[in-house]
């Protein structure tokens, strides 16, 4: 059946406390006082593959097919997905401020959020995006980027359940936010605002970093800019590109206070034992690093680097393309062929090692010396695949 009517909005805000998602909120609505607050909470479900999803409407009222203050058990894609749907259904035009939780792996949410189903009602049938708004507390941030000795489980959609540790949290709301809102810092600390919109800048440069205060001041104008609509489906493509394990080449920002961000970039596969040996050296200082590497124990697969606080994960997500897979160029994205194009060689292909690392005193000439050393001499390359799968790999086993 046709969609009629006026789009609704939809603004969609996390927060790294439950105070910094708050004031966000409470700002919104004081800006768009017609809208309505959705807010999400998801806990472990008794049945262990489904979550409860507690929704809590604001203003309460009959707009919903279903009580949203109860608890459902299930795919919380699929019930916020109804839930919207429903509010749109009773309202045309409605603006709705979907508060969604730490629990939420915030990116592939979004994107199976606006994924369109199969006899199902398309979210972009309903709604236009907003930007994606993240309160951050300055004390929470430089806290949690450090906190790696406990595991939460998240949700990503589509029955992706990960257990990630505060850092990976953290940074992952950082990345996906269109932009961030500094909120619930002590009026006499500066000094730790400061530091947290330094390592917000270099977490995610595309995203514009403000104040929750300068918001309040400026709220007309600020309100137009936080709630502006884009296009559904530039964004769901861009959601879905900052998910692609071979990312776009970085472009690093200019070092502010105390952090900085370099790239390592190579051509040549690692030998897997001396990248073992050289982490330490590597990883000091590091607060996040995100990358690709060619591994030469694994040379035909696409080896993810990212990090963390000091958890450092390394794992198979892709295959290489290769000039004859045709099957596997159709599949890629277009981002990705457009890259493998940029980065073609007529021996290797697309294979390359590219890691951001972003932290306090990072020093490019130690990383890139120590990276360097792992890199194959001549003696090794020239052994070709057949040697390089005889590497011992301490990092993923042997193949």
């Amino acid at each position: 059946m046709p969609v009629t009517g006026t789009k609704g909005l939809l603004s969609v805000v996390v927060g790294n406390t439950p105070e910094s998602r708050g004031g966000l909120i409470a700002e919104l609505r004081r800006t768009h006082p017609e809208s309505v607050v959705l807010s999400v909470s998801v806990q472990e479900g008794l049945s262990g593959r489904y979550p409860v999803v507690q929704r809590l409407m604001s203003p309460p009222g009959k707009r919903l097919t279903s009580p949203a203050s109860l608890g459902s058990t299930g795919d919380p894609v699929v019930i916020l997905r109804q839930d919207l749907v429903s509010l749109r259904r009773a309202e045309n035009g409605v603006h709705v401020i979907l508060a969604l939780p730490e629990q939420i792996d915030l990116l592939p949410f979004l994107v199976q959020l606006w994924r369109a189903r199969l006899g199902a009602d398309s979210l972009e049938d309903h709604y236009e995006p907003a930007l994606v708004l993240a309160g951050i507390s300055p004390d929470a941030l430089l806290t949690d980027i450090c906190c790696v000795h406990r595991a939460v489980q998240v949700w990503g959609g589509g029955d992706h359940r990960e257990p990630l540790t505060p850092a990976e949290i953290s940074a992952r709301q950082v990345e996906a936010a269109d932009a961030l809102v500094i909120a619930g810092s002590r009026a006499d600390d500066d000094e730790r605002e400061q530091a947290a919109g330094a390592l917000l800048r270099h977490l995610n440069p595309r995203a514009g970093v403000v104040t929750l205060d300068r918001v309040v001041a400026r709220r007309p104008a600020s309100g137009r800019v936080l709630t502006r609509a884009q296009a559904p489906e530039p964004m769901r493509a861009q959601w879905e590109a900052r998910l692609e394990p071979l990312g776009s080449p970085y472009a690093s920002p200019a070092p502010s206070r105390d952090i900085s961000t370099v790239v390592w970039r190579a051509r040549r596969p690692l030998h897997p034992e001396r990248l073992a040996d050289a982490l330490g050296e590597v990883m000091c200082g590091v607060l996040r690093s995100r990358g690709q590497l060619w591994l030469a124990s694994r040379p035909d697969a696409v080896v993810t680097w990212r990090s963390a606080g000091g958890h450092l994960e390394i794992r198979e997500a892709d295959r290489w393309l290769e000039a004859d897979s045709s099957p596997a160029w159709q599949a890629a994205s277009p981002l990705r062929r457009t890259l493998a194009c940029w980065y073609w060689d007529e021996q290797n292909g697309e294979r390359r090692n590219e890691i951001v690392f972003t932290g306090t005193e990072l020093d490019l000439g130690r990383i890139t010396n120590a990276l360097d050393g792992a890199l194959l001499d001549h003696a090794e390359f020239s052994m070709g695949r057949e040697g390089w799968l005889r590497l011992r790999d301490p990092l993923l086993g042997e193949v």
